[in-house]
C-alpha cells in the first residue's frame, strides 16, 4: 500500500496583524499563526526582533503575494534608548562593550534629531540579517568576527522624543523600509559621547495596518478554541490531524484582516466576473467606467469586493501579472 499523503492545511487567505509579545521570534510566531489556522501556507512582513513587541503582520494563503508591498510601508516604532552603555547588539541581550558615565540633557538630544530625519546614510547593526559574503552578518558575528557592513541609504520621516529622564530617552520614529531602529541607538549615543542601546521597542504601525487591526495570541486562541469546550490540542500534533477534527473555524477566519488591505497603496478597479474570469486565466482586459485609469503602472482588479489579479493599466487594458484564487 503506498503512503497516504499528508494534508497541507486549509485555503485559508487574509492578514493577521498580530501584536507580537517580548520573547517570541517572528519564525515562531508565524508556525503558531499557521497552526492555529491550519493553513496551507503563511509567512510574514518584516522581521521583529525577540525582545521587541507589536505590530508583525502575517500573511496567510493568498495574501502571501501581497507581501512586498506591506514590507515596503513605512513603519512607526516606540523605542527607549538607554544612555550610558553600548553593547554588541545594540540592545539588552548583548554584553556591554563600551560605557560612559556621562548623561545627555534632552536639549542635547534635541539637537541631534534633525541629523536623523530625513534621508540618511546608516550603517547596519553587526547582528543584524544583512548578508556579507553569502553569510548572515549576525552568524558571523555570533562565530566572533567583526565584519564591515557598508552603510546605507535609509529615510526617517520623522524622530520625536516622548520623554526624556537622566538615563533613558522614550522616541517615537516613521521610518521607510530597511531602517534599524538599533543603529539609531547606537549612533545618537555616539554623537552624544554617552553611548546607548536600545532597552525596550514597539513596533506601533506598519503602512497600511494600523493598531486598530491588531489581535494577541489569547485571542486567536480563543477565537480558535473557546467556544470548542474542550482542551487545546498540542501545537507539535501532526496538523493533518488536527485538520481532521470538527472544529468550526469562523470565528478565527473572522479576525482576519482582508488580503486586499495590503494593496491600498494601488489604484483600484472594479470588474465583472466575465472579466474576472478571463483575467484569473491570464488574459488582458478591457477596463470600462468613465473613472477608469488609461495608464498605470500597477493596480489591482477586484470583482464583487474580492481581489483578483495585480496588474498594469496599458491603453486602457487592464494586463494581469500576479492573479488570486477567487
Amino acid at each position: 500500500m503506498g503512503r497516504r499523503g499528508k494534508k497541507k492545511g486549509r485555503p485559508v487567505s487574509g492578514w493577521v496583524v498580530l501584536d507580537k509579545p517580548v520573547g517570541m521570534g517572528s519564525t515562531e510566531a508565524v508556525s503558531k499563526i499557521k497552526w492555529l489556522f491550519q493553513a496551507e501556507k503563511a509567512g510574514h512582513a518584516g522581521t521583529l526582533d525577540p525582545l521587541a513587541s507589536g505590530m508583525l503582520p502575517i500573511a496567510l494563503g493568498e495574501a502571501t503575494k501581497t507581501v512586498p508591498y506591506v514590507q515596503d510601508g513605512a513603519k512607526i516604532y516606540r523605542f527607549t534608548v538607554a544612555w550610558g552603555q553600548e553593547r554588541s547588539t545594540d540592545d539588552l541581550e548583548g554584553p556591554v562593550t563600551k560605557e560612559a558615565d556621562q548623561r545627555p540633557s534632552e536639549a542635547d538630544v534635541r539637537v541631534l534629531l534633525p541629523k536623523y530625519t530625513g534621508v540618511i546614510m546608516q550603517t547596519p547593526p553587526q547582528f543584524s540579517a544583512i548578508k556579507i559574503a553569502g553569510e548572515r552578518a549576525y552568524d558571523l558575528a555570533r562565530e566572533g568576527e567583526t565584519v564591515d557592513i557598508p552603510p546605507r541609504e535609509i529615510e526617517i520621516g520623522r524622530l520625536d522624543i516622548i520623554e526624556h529622564k537622566p538615563d533613558q530617552t522614550i522616541f517615537e520614529v516613521e521610518c521607510g523600509k530597511g531602517t534599524y531602529v538599533r543603529s539609531l541607538a547606537r549612533d545618537m549615543g555616539r554623537d552624544l559621547g554617552c553611548f546607548g542601546h536600545i532597552s525596550e521597542l514597539r513596533r506601533v504601525e506598519v503602512e497600511p495596518f494600523t493598531p486598530e487591526d491588531f489581535v494577541t495570541i489569547a485571542e486567536l486562541e480563543a477565537a480558535r478554541f473557546g467556544a470548542q469546550g474542550h482542551d487545546k490540542p498540542d501545537p507539535e500534533a501532526d496538523a493533518a490531524d488536527a485538520v481532521e477534527m470538527p472544529i468550526d473555524f469562523g470565528a478565527i477566519d473572522g479576525l482576519l484582516v482582508d488580503t486586499s488591505a495590503a494593496l491600498d497603496c494601488l489604484p483600484r478597479i472594479a470588474i465583472s466576473d466575465d472579466a474576472a474570469t478571463k483575467i484569473r486565466l491570464g488574459n488582458p482586459v478591457i477596463i470600462r467606467g468613465r473613472d477608469a485609469p488609461v495608464e498605470a503602472e500597477e493596480a489591482c482588479a477586484t470583482a464583487r469586493g474580492k481581489l483578483v489579479a495585480i496588474g498594469a493599466i496599458e491603453q486602457g487594458m487592464f494586463k494581469p501579472k500576479r492573479v488570486f484564487a477567487g
